[in-house]
């Protein structure tokens, strides 16, 4: 049986909000290695600017109107997963951050328990998952490209305890830990994907990112 993701009384329109911006932050595993985590009131800074995203897609811009751009810093986004994400996180990742390192560029890390999606069948010898034990930390590093309300996210490399792995490992890793009742199938990390709260566009920066409504 797949873990499923606690259901958190506050996800709503932030959590959809949140997923986006990082490619679906927690599920991915796109987080970096050695980046500050940020302080609390760091974390509370990111809160209010989702709040203004949700704002701003709950009010459709006029047309002749110019678009609307929200700034969040790498500290203010790891802050929120340190201090704030709480139930949002999906059992059996923790301490995940992430880093922008421009022209659309993400890398991260976080700690996985490997157990929960290695049992879950029977491993043939060649299958990396076999001999993988234990909460180990994960690194991977892509492009996310989003244009017209719509989001791309490219793989470069991932590792386990930087051991190189093949894309095909970090995708079980990715469906096991986003399947929901709502989405029994989890995350194809080569599908597009909608942006919402009318978003049409994500700048990933050095340290940045910029979201455009």
């Amino acid at each position: 049986m797949h873990a499923r993701r606690p259901e958190a009384a506050d996800s709503g329109k932030l959590e959809g909000v949140t997923r986006p911006i990082a490619l679906a932050i927690l599920s991915t595993l796109l987080i970096a290695a050695a980046q500050p985590a940020g302080t609390k009131a760091d974390g509370a800074k990111f809160q209010v600017k989702l709040a203004q995203i949700g704002r701003n897609g709950a009010q459709p811009r006029k047309a002749n109107a110019p678009p609307r751009t929200t700034q969040v810093s790498d500290a203010e986004v790891n802050a929120y997963l340190k201090y704030f994400a709480g139930s949002k996180v999906p059992v059996g990742i923790a301490d995940p951050m992430l880093h922008g390192t421009g022209n659309g560029r993400v890398t991260g890390q976080a700690t996985v328990d490997l157990d929960a999606v290695r049992t879950q069948k029977k491993r043939a010898w060649t299958d990396p998952l076999g001999y993988l034990t234990g909460k180990l930390p994960v690194t991977a590093a892509g492009t996310l490209t989003t244009q017209n309300g719509v989001g791309h996210f490219v793989l470069e490399s991932a590792q386990i305890s930087g051991v190189s792995v093949p894309k095909s490992l970090l995708q079980e890793l990715l469906t096991y830990y986003s399947t929901t009742p709502d989405n029994p199938a989890g995350i194809n990390m080569d599908e597009p994907f909608q942006l919402p709260e009318a978003i049409q566009e994500i700048r990933i920066g050095q340290g940045v990112a910029t979201i455009v409504q």
